[in-house]
């Protein structure tokens, strides 16, 4: 295999098996001998009119799906989230700072013009530029300068060091794309399918790529990806023969799954999450005793044993979870305690107040969460209006727009990635818009660090602030759960989303 080098990879570099914590129930594991052929439905769980061809502006689950059909990155996971080779040949450095990249040779994108380094020093740099507006602009703003340095190799330079340059560069933003290409109503990739058909909010169609630059791959001739917000259509769906790959299958839905002869379901755990958004600009939402009492009043043990079936992991308000080498084990856990909440919401003087909170399907089991909520507040003095709206336009027209709202948070392979690109003060999905200049001034200390003890107490740090002042609660880290017809093999788990992290396009085939 061809190797990726920095100072800090030699871990990641050999192909793992399953993932710490997966469970694989069924025929799709990696057996047998992949064969070319089969055409394949995917039902995911949202869409929208603003769904994208551009790596840049991807947003949902679908959008990732759709880039990782079409593109290719300079680097991909394996079910570890280690970092493997690409697009890149080989990644080198010795300080973190300056990377040396060296592309493959013969890599042509899907209108037949070869990949050259003036193709990836524009597809990473773009993101810096705010017209481009790229949900990614936080990250790369840590982006100093990309230089050609002959047809198939470039220097690229950071504004400080980050050994996790890699694992970061696998991410579905950050995708190759056509040198200065800046019209996305068509998609030019490198990737394993050919975009074939894309009507936003509704479906895309892709065929295989004949002349895709990993030999044989991939193996299926046609997939159509569309969404079906709705949990229990979607499993129906699957289960009557209309998809055959759904994903976000909901604890009470996994013994349908598994009864039946023709389907399988597979576990992973992650640091899924879905968060209870306290705006900060907001005189109520944005009270620190009002943030304290809705932390308290998060029921953590039972949401994890009645919303999610046990198919879940505590967590303690802040984006890190228990399975992370970076997890900080000495903050203590935040109790459910009605009373504390009743002193907190007395203290900001909103006793007998009454408040709006959006919740809707989009965001995995908000609605229950906002249900259960609403129940305990109603106890400690405080009067919710829980506000069910529809996942279509949920995320554009509610997330954020409200003082009280939910987000639903994918894994990410990093914690500077996770804290880069949602807790960080000019992030542009700051949920909350919490602002904590401590925050940012150790998100770069810890990338300067080359000392893995120090980094980790760094980061322990954060995970205390985040969970202190953070304006969001996060109750429990959900296991990604995928439903798929028994014939679709190669599947595994990589555990950032569902679907193989979105990848699965490259790996699976038709086994009928």
């Amino acid at each position: 295999m061809v190797d990726v080098i920095s100072t800090d990879l030699s871990r990641r570099m050999l192909l793992g098996g399953l993932a710490a914590g997966a469970t694989l129930s069924g025929a799709g594991a990696v057996t047998g001998r992949p064969r070319i052929g089969g055409r394949i439905r995917v039902a995911s769980i949202a869409a929208s009119t603003a769904d994208t061809l551009d790596p840049a502006k991807g947003n949902l689950s679908t959008d990732f799906m759709r880039l990782y059909l079409i593109y290719s990155g300079l680097t991909q996971y394996d079910g570890q989230l280690r970092a493997l080779p690409g697009l890149a040949e080989r990644i080198e450095t010795r300080d973190n700072i300056v990377w040396h990249i060296r592309l493959r040779k013969g890599v042509h994108f899907h209108n037949g013009k070869p990949l050259t380094a003036d193709d990836v020093v524009y597809s990473l740099m773009r993101h810096r530029d705010p017209a481009t507006g790229s949900k990614v602009q936080a990250v790369a703003e840590q982006f100093a300068g990309a230089r050609r340095t002959g047809p198939l190799e470039l220097e690229f330079r950071l504004t400080g060091p980050n050994p996790d340059l890699p694992v970061i560069l696998a991410q579905p933003h950050f995708l190759i794309v056509e040198n200065g290409r800046r019209d996305f109503s068509v998609a030019n990739g490198t990737g394993p399918f050919i975009c074939r058909a894309f009507a936003p909010g509704i479906r895309t169609v892709v065929r295989r790529n004949p002349n895709y630059w990993k030999p044989g791959r991939p193996y299926l001739e046609e997939i159509e990806v569309i969404a079906i917000p709705d949990e229990i259509s979607r499993v129906n769906a699957l289960l009557s023969g209309d998809v055959q790959m759904i994903n976000a299958v909901s604890p009470g839905s996994v013994k349908r799954v598994r009864a039946s002869p023709n389907h399988s379901f597979m576990e992973t755990k992650s640091g899924l999450f879905t968060d209870l958004i306290m705006r900060r600009e907001h005189p109520v939402t944005g009270n620190r005793d009002f943030v304290l009492a809705m932390k308290y009043l998060q029921d953590r043990e039972l949401i994890k044993r009645a919303l999610f079936r046990g198919y879940a992991t505590i967590a303690n308000d802040h984006p890190v979870p228990p399975f992370s080498p970076y997890y900080n084990p000495d903050i203590p856990q935040r109790p459910f305690d009605p009373d504390r909440a009743r002193f907190h919401l007395k203290r900001a003087g909103l006793l007998g107040a009454r408040l709006a909170v959006y919740a809707s399907p989009a965001a995995n089991m908000s609605v229950d969460m906002a249900s259960i909520l609403q129940e305990h507040a109603a106890q400690a003095g405080l009067k919710l209006a829980v506000n069910r709206v529809p996942s279509d336009g949920y995320w554009a027209t509610h997330w954020m727009k409200h003082p009280l709202t939910f987000g639903n948070t994918n894994p990410r392979p990093t914690v500077d990635l996770m804290f880069s690109l949602f807790f960080q003060s000019k992030a542009l999905a700051n949920e909350s818009g919490w602002n904590n200049a401590r925050f940012d001034r150790l998100l770069l200390e810890a990338r300067r660090s080359t000392d893995e003890a120090k980094r980790k107490e760094i980061y322990g740090e954060m995970q205390w602030l985040v969970h202190e002042y953070g304006g969001v609660a996060i109750p429990a880290f959900q296991s990604l759960m995928d439903g798929f017809d028994r014939r679709l093999k190669g599947i595994f788990p990589i555990p950032l989303g569902g679907f193989m992290a979105y990848t699965f396009g490259e790996h699976v085939w038709w086994d009928a």
